[in-house]
């Protein structure tokens, strides 16, 4: 706070100041130092390679700040998504940064908007980078491959088991990767067999039926189901082969 930006010192300081809330586990503060740093960073002198390789420490420092702050999950992707300077960084020095912007897409409802950004990156940079996490939706939403996304989902569990960074968000990452399952699933299908829905998810048929009906009662799936014929039936109208090849093309 006393210190000049142009003090000898200054940025060491900011480093250690973000440092040591990050030991704290001050998560609200270590947002704040962040912030600063990225605006000196940003505002900075550096020639292109200081720069780059600078927004490359600040990246890898920040996901455990964003997957820790309460508004994380929209932090980072802003940040990593929509600031043309980090997402270059990513690409260009640290692709398996992808990994933690999927899981914050997945599981931020509120953005799924970003979903077909991000997945344009994730076929850019799938020639240096793949994990289950990336391939999982490039199999979900390119290949529209509902085989290959739920081995993927299996293979993303164990994935995050492993992560320190997102282990915490295993379940809800598995809920929402479930939902996006079904969501694309039901936009080509209208009418699906309860065991057909369980095998795509990775589940026992009665605790499909149980997943639907919590759905269903929440208001957030526009269908019916028939248990005695074992069937879900959708209540919009499914996607025309015309339809699906046309936002396959877009997507």
């Amino acid at each position: 706070m006393i210190m000049q930006p142009n003090d000898k010192n200054y940025w060491d300081v900011l480093w250690g100041k973000l440092a040591a809330e990050l030991l704290t586990l001050n998560w609200q503060t270590a947002r704040e130092d962040l912030n600063r740093l990225r605006e000196f960073i940003d505002n900075s002198n550096f020639t292109n390679i200081q720069g780059l390789q600078q927004r490359t420490w600040l990246i890898h420092w920040s996901v455990l700040v964003f997957f820790n702050h309460p508004k994380g999950r929209d932090l980072i992707i802003e940040m990593f998504l929509y600031k043309p300077l980090y997402l270059n960084a990513i690409q260009t020095m640290c692709p398996h940064i992808m990994r933690y912007l999927s899981v914050a897409v997945v599981i931020n409802r509120g953005r799924r908007n970003a979903l077909k950004d991000l997945i344009k990156v994730i076929q850019q940079e799938s020639y240096t980078y793949k994990d289950p996490i990336t391939e999982f939706l490039e199999h979900l939403y390119v290949n529209f491959d509902f085989e290959g996304a739920r081995m993927k989902l299996h293979e993303c569990q164990t994935v995050i088991l492993n992560d320190f960074f997102i282990i915490g968000f295993l379940e809800e990452f598995v809920e929402n990767a479930r939902l996006m399952i079904f969501e694309t699933f039901c936009r080509i299908h209208q009418c699906i067999t309860s065991q057909m829905l369980a095998d795509k998810l990775n589940m026992e048929p009665e605790e499909a039926e149980c997943w639907i009906v919590n759905l269903i009662r929440n208001a957030r799936l526009d269908a019916k189901i028939d248990s005695k014929l074992g069937y879900v039936v959708m209540g919009g109208q499914p996607l025309s082969p015309y339809q699906q090849f046309v936002e396959k093309i877009d997507s």
